[in-house]
């Protein structure tokens, strides 16, 4: 087999077989396909796509490149929960609480954040003294015996994934639906789950920018997942405005702590009701209806404020700071006045994401320090009404020299008219297996 004969059967558009597939994903995995031909290759699929069946053969040959999680160590149907990214979306330290405390073992092993996205692992390492790596001993007790323990991914899992990712990063090949789809469910077969829900974004914040994008995104990879024996679904939900009231580490936290309370915002307590219910869904037997009335309640009972801090404590975090949140360290804060009186027809929130970034709450590139004290808090968000001069938001940093110029920035990313913008649902779609539902 030779990878120029692989390179130009997919440059003509024919269908790589299996076979082919997992030589090439071994062979560049062990260094003996060069950088310059696995480029090409992955140009021609920009330009050809890929089918499901070859997605889905690309998809598990990148999985198997590294170590595959075993979890048959932990009791019950675990389901693993992905988001593709967006601005304050803390969702996964809301809805795993909740599902774990209506009965299925969460088992999760997240990431940190790059660029405007930001990552679970940054969140929780914001409680002082939380471990986010422990041994395979340790986190399967730890769900075994209160049924939730979220850590950091290991190093080891979709190893081929991490070096293909790399090479589309300096190739301009990284917006390829299906190496998109491929990349992600990697890493979410490779963890080992029995079932995945997946959050796709769609919006100004979101990696798809359109509907239309993200729903083909989430029928691959929940065919994907389908077809590798993993039961899958994925809602589209809205990122066209950031997720909640903050974004930022601590700021983050403290906000997933007054939802599991019941005191969090609507859009986000809405999101993570759906999740919560979604996955318990695909766990179970019963109808989408009673989980997600069955994730509503575990908010009010505080049984899922209880499972997090349950986990914290399990995981050497300073519960402390759960039972008074004004612990955490933030930094200080600088209002952002409003230009004009005026409805917010629109966020572009990518760019609000990046002035984030530029406070020290996210990071440009892996190994990038980050202020787990900075962010933002959203005072105003699209379709409020704002008067000249009040704080639409309010920026928190120690980076001083940073402040007008990230001011700047949020106010440009901003559109104030004088007419009120039409509501856009927060939960957009749901695809199964059964079919697209569109919102």
């Amino acid at each position: 087999m030779r990878m120029y004969d692989l390179i130009e059967k997919k440059k003509l558009g024919k269908a790589l077989t299996q076979q082919e597939i997992d030589w090439m994903v071994q062979g560049y995995t062990q260094g003996e396909i060069p950088d310059y031909q696995m480029s090409a290759f992955l140009m021609a699929v920009c330009f050809q796509g890929m089918n499901i069946e070859e997605t889905t053969a690309m998809t598990l040959s990148m999985a198997h490149s590294g170590q595959m999680s075993d979890l048959s160590g932990i009791q019950g149907v675990k389901v693993d929960k992905h988001s593709t990214g967006g601005v304050g979306d803390k969702t996964t330290l809301i809805a795993a609480p909740m599902a774990a405390a209506c009965g299925i073992p969460v088992a999760k092993m997240s990431g940190r954040g790059l660029g405007f996205t930001g990552g679970t692992v940054d969140k929780l390492e914001s409680i002082p003294g939380y471990r986010t790596t422990l041994p395979k001993e340790e986190f399967f007790e730890i769900v075994n015996t209160i049924g939730i323990s979220l850590i950091g991914q290991s190093g080891e899992l979709a190893v081929a994934d991490k070096k293909i990712y790399a090479l589309r990063d300096v190739t301009a090949t990284v917006d390829s639906l299906p190496l998109i789809a491929s990349s992600i469910m990697s890493k979410k077969i490779a963890a080992g789950a029995d079932a995945i829900l997946l959050d796709v974004k769609t919006g100004s914040g979101a990696f798809m920018k359109t509907r239309e994008d993200s729903i083909a995104l989430a029928q691959t990879m929940v065919g994907i997942g389908e077809q590798a024996g993993r039961r899958t679904a994925a809602l589209i939900t809205d990122m066209d405005t950031p997720l909640g009231n903050t974004a930022g580490n601590a700021l983050e936290v403290i906000e997933a702590l007054d939802t599991l309370k019941g005191e969090g915002p609507k859009d986000l307590t809405e999101l993570c009701i759906h999740l919560a219910g979604n996955m318990l869904y695909l766990a179970g037997e019963g109808t989408l209806e009673e989980y997600l009335e069955k994730a509503e309640q575990s908010i009010r009972d505080g049984s899922a404020y209880q499972k997090f801090y349950q986990m914290v404590q399990r995981q050497g975090g300073d519960v402390s700071y759960l039972k008074d949140t004004r612990k955490f360290t933030i930094a200080p804060a600088h209002p952002v006045p409003a230009p004009k009186d005026g409805f917010i027809a629109a966020m572009q929130t990518e760019e609000i994401g990046a002035v984030a970034g530029m406070l020290g709450a996210g990071r440009e590139k892996k190994g990038d320090p980050v202020d787990f004290s900075a962010g933002i808090r959203f005072v105003k968000k699209t379709g409020d009404f704002v008067h000249e001069g009040e704080p639409v938001a309010w920026l928190y940093t120690n980076r001083e020299n940073s402040v007008t110029e990230s001011t700047r920035r949020y106010l440009d990313a901003l559109t104030i008219s004088d007419k009120a913008p039409e509501k856009v649902p927060l939960i957009q779609g749901r695809v199964s297996a059964k079919g697209t539902e569109v919102y």
